[in-house]
């Protein structure tokens, strides 16, 4: 009996001994996690921060109350372009939520990180699971990078810097334009076409001489004379050196007539400005002429056909197979293959091919403005650009159309979807805008409104300066002023951009820059428009096709 109770003693004992020392031991604090992320009150796309304004407010959460002791020692921004520390605050709201502030604005377009390190407390003591850290990228800041000009400054230093692209990186040897900065040795005829221009267009603003403007458009033209042609057409892209054809793709070796078209554009407004008595401007003037003469656009109808074809190769014949229809760039086409003295199409090749008998008119509204001819919503802007470089729609009609009209609603309804901006791209506004033809990432496409990649073309709103000009001004403005450090170059304004995927081309195009340059110009006195409509075979060929205007 006395040995039982010893043991249930002992036993009682020793439960409380080992239940006091159970009671007595602190629990381990439990560790803890970061639950969202927000910056400026949103969290992320698909797992990102874009376009973040330059004073974000960033707020991390987490899933329990936390120290503000050693809360800034936790903390890193850096500025991942630099590594270079940035300046911010922080507090806790409701206990569980971090907030941070950099201490002065951010800088644009730039990369920044923050990181909370796995040294932050819980109230309880408790540590952080896991590191956090939040990549984010900063949108365009609206300082100021050039010094203020006057709008007429402005466009004349525009026009300037775009100028060196045809005069200063011309082909050495042939003075023709590249196709593009990096082209080396390849030219391009339509992008030459437009160098002319820009090179009348140089002189007449005193960029360069008289002399230097007329030596460089004859040793283009004496380039020409020896360059190889297709039944008179010449090819998209030449050689430089040698005048041989360099194939576009594959079956398109041969003639390519609307580039042609657009080389012979400029060429009939240099035989019309270079109009003294001397021997050189006479020599050139006949030239140009014989260059003219010598197209066989009558030719190109493929056997006699109602439309002319864009191709013929030597070694592919018509394989490419692409009759020019309208409504595009390419009514210059039709227009010096009427004028031709020697080999002129008739009006019933424009009305049949071109036109469609009628079926190239739309007359639909968009954004409550009609459209009188093409595609739904008008198309890229070159289609109002190229063609137009030297035929000057004011005021010009025919039996399809007001074209005066049609440019400047083609103008506006591009306009008017970029203030829409139905897909939200970041900074589509009424200063910037403008939709075209231009370089893409990773490739090259034509945009519009129904081809939206939220890449902005600068030559788009710029090109369109004499039908837009205040939104167009408004858009130069925003480009060189606000974007200038990313957009404005060596060669003027760099191809495309897009601010949604901070995405800036480092690309400038021949056919993209002469339009600029010379629309501004058309915008300030009409140059190359008078020049161009002065010509009495384009006069002739133009009225032949049923046109009136003022101009004719």
């Amino acid at each position: 009996m006395m040995r039982s109770r010893f043991c249930i003693f002992a036993a009682i004992f020793l439960f409380l001994a080992c239940k006091k020392g159970g009671t007595d031991a602190p629990a381990e604090p439990s560790s803890f996690k970061q639950t969202a992320v927000s910056i400026n009150n949103q969290a992320a796309v698909a797992g990102n921060f874009n376009n973040i304004s330059l004073n974000p407010v960033l707020k991390i959460i987490f899933n329990t109350s936390i120290t503000s002791a050693n809360l800034t020692n936790a903390l890193s921004f850096t500025d991942l372009g630099t590594a270079g520390s940035v300046a911010f605050t922080t507090s806790i709201e409701n206990g569980n939520t971090i907030v941070i502030q950099p201490t002065a604005a951010l800088l644009g377009f730039k990369i920044y990180n923050v990181i909370v390190s796995k040294t932050l407390k819980s109230a309880a003591g408790g540590s952080l699971e896991s590191e956090v850290s939040i990549t984010f990228n900063t949108g365009f800041d609206n300082s100021d990078k050039f010094p203020r000009l006057s709008d007429d400054e402005l466009l004349s230093k525009v026009q300037q810097q775009t100028f060196k692209y045809f005069y200063d990186f011309g082909h050495p040897v042939s003075g023709m334009a590249r196709e593009r900065n990096t082209s080396g040795n390849l030219v391009t005829s339509g992008g030459t076409g437009f160098g002319v221009m820009a090179l009348v267009t140089g002189v007449s603003r005193n960029f360069i001489s008289k002399t230097e403007g007329l030596d460089r458009v004859k040793k283009i033209v004496n380039f020409l004379k020896t360059a190889e042609r297709f039944h008179g057409a010449y090819p998209h892209w030449i050689d430089g050196t040698t005048g041989k054809v360099i194939p576009f793709s594959t079956k398109d070796d041969g003639g390519d007539l609307v580039e042609t078209s657009l080389l012979i554009q400029g060429l009939l407004t240099a035989r019309q400005y270079f109009n003294g008595a001397s021997a050189e401007e006479t020599t050139l003037r006949n030239d140009i002429s014989q260059i003219y003469n010598t197209v066989e656009w009558d030719w190109y109808r493929r056997d006699g056909g109602s439309v002319l074809y864009w191709h013929w190769s030597p070694n592919y014949g018509w394989d490419v197979n692409l009759p020019i229809r309208g409504w595009n760039e390419a009514l210059i086409t039709y227009v010096l293959a009427a004028s031709s003295t020697t080999h002129a199409i008739p009006k019933s090749v424009y009305d049949n091919g071109w036109a469609q008998n009628g079926t190239m008119r739309n007359g639909n509204s968009y954004f409550g403005t009609q459209l009188s001819l093409g595609e739904p919503s008008g198309g890229p802007l070159f289609f109002s650009h190229y063609s137009f470089l030297g035929i000057n729609p004011i005021g010009l009609t025919d039996s399809y159309a007001n074209y005066e009209t049609q440019t400047k609603a083609h103008t506006q309804i591009n306009y008017n979807h970029c203030i829409a901006n139905p897909k939200n791209y970041y900074g589509y506004s009424e200063n910037c805008w403008g939709l075209t033809a231009s370089d893409i990432q990773n490739g090259y496409t034509a945009s519009s409104p129904t081809n939206d990649r939220g890449v902005i073309a600068p030559t788009a709103a710029l090109s369109s300066m004499p039908y837009t000009p205040d939104n167009s001004m408004k858009a130069l403005r925003f480009f060189y002023y606000k974007l200038g450090d990313k957009l404005f170059k060596e060669y003027g304004f760099i191809d495309a951009f897009s601010l949604q995927d901070q995405w800036f081309a480092s690309s400038t195009l021949a056919i993209d820059q002469g339009p600029i340059l010379i629309m501004i110009e058309n915008y300030r006195s009409k140059l190359l428009w008078n020049l161009f409509m002065s010509t009495p075979e384009v006069k002739t060929g133009m009225r032949s096709l049923g046109f009136n205007s003022p101009n004719l």
